[in-house]
């Protein structure tokens, strides 16, 4: 079975990633792999951050890894959150902060469309590779549900009724981007299997 380091602290994320690649891949997180830092996301865009992520993983353990960086992008906004998704409201990081920011600058604006976009980089035997998944939808006026993370309570994709935190993991899969990245990150590994 083929070990992969997972670039990332966040919870939300690893059960995600765990959930969409089964039994397929032995996932080590940052904490299994005994490293405790915050990897910094200088870059103004989610492929550099994901690099900037992946690589550094790379470096510090000499295994195969990936990282991956996500963001909103409101088409009202000018694409914004975007790259500064996690930290829109300020370094606290705090999602309910972020939402309320992006439903303020929104208020009374009839155009609604956003994507979330979702770019891994994956360090194979030293070389990089990049995936992305995009998932369409709208910004909701309020918040619904109590599950998913992020901006997920705001989030409704194309062609569901629900907002991403009113889904199960299972049903949030069938639309999310990560799910789609994720995809073709899956397609390339079974296409490039282990030596």
């Amino acid at each position: 079975m083929r070990t992969l380091v997972f670039a990332t602290n966040n919870d939300n994320k690893i059960k995600e990633i765990r959930s969409l690649l089964g039994n397929n891949f032995q996932i080590i997180t940052l904490r299994d792999a005994g490293i405790d830092i915050d990897i910094p996301e200088p870059h103004d865009t989610l492929e550099a951050n994901a690099t900037e992520k992946s690589r550094t993983i790379h470096q510090l353990t000499g295994q195969n890894s990936f990282s991956e960086d996500t963001g909103l992008e409101v088409a009202a906004l000018q694409g914004a959150p975007g790259v500064l998704s996690a930290r829109y409201a300020g370094e606290q990081k705090l999602a309910a902060d972020n939402i309320a920011r992006v439903l303020a600058e929104l208020k009374g604006n009839t155009n609604r469309q956003a994507q979330f976009r979702t770019v891994i980089s994956l360090i194979l035997e030293g070389k990089e590779y990049q995936f992305e998944g995009i998932c369409e939808g709208e910004i909701l006026e309020a918040g619904k549900g109590e599950n998913g993370f992020g901006y997920d309570p705001i989030f409704v994709p194309n062609g569901a009724s629900r907002t991403f935190a009113e889904m199960d993991m299972t049903e949030k899969n069938q639309y999310s981007h990560r799910a789609r990245a994720l995809a073709k990150l899956l397609l390339f590994l079974k296409a490039h299997p282990a030596g």
